[in-house]
């Protein structure tokens, strides 16, 4: 059963928008497919480890998102900006309250 959380929808958003931003990569005429690929692959394993036991832990799909994230902020394309960022920035808040490095009331 899953619990229903400020954490748990922190991650959900993030995943969303950093498959959607893979995918966005993916149709784009000049965009990189293969960080496109790389992106919607580990955004679809952090997702899915919300919900299924992963033999790695979300927190390693989540770095690894975020690292892939930064990759395809940097290789550039014709694909917008503005939805990396925003996925960047939703992933690493995720981690820093996943890890207890911030504590918030209510939300870990």
């Amino acid at each position: 059963m899953i619990t229903l959380s400020w954490l748990l929808l922190i991650g959900l958003i993030g995943g969303v928008l950093a498959l959607v931003d893979g995918i966005w990569r993916l149709r784009a005429r000049g965009g990189s497919t293969i960080v496109g690929v790389i992106e919607v692959i580990v955004a679809a394993l952090f997702i899915l480890s919300f919900f299924v036991p992963i033999p790695w832990g979300g927190l390693v799909l989540a770095v690894a998102t975020l690292i892939a994230l930064v990759v395809a902020l940097f290789a550039g394309g014709r694909t917008g900006r503005g939805l990396t960022i925003a996925a960047l920035v939703v992933i690493g808040i995720w981690i820093i309250l996943v890890n207890h490095w911030i504590v918030i009331p209510g939300i870990n």
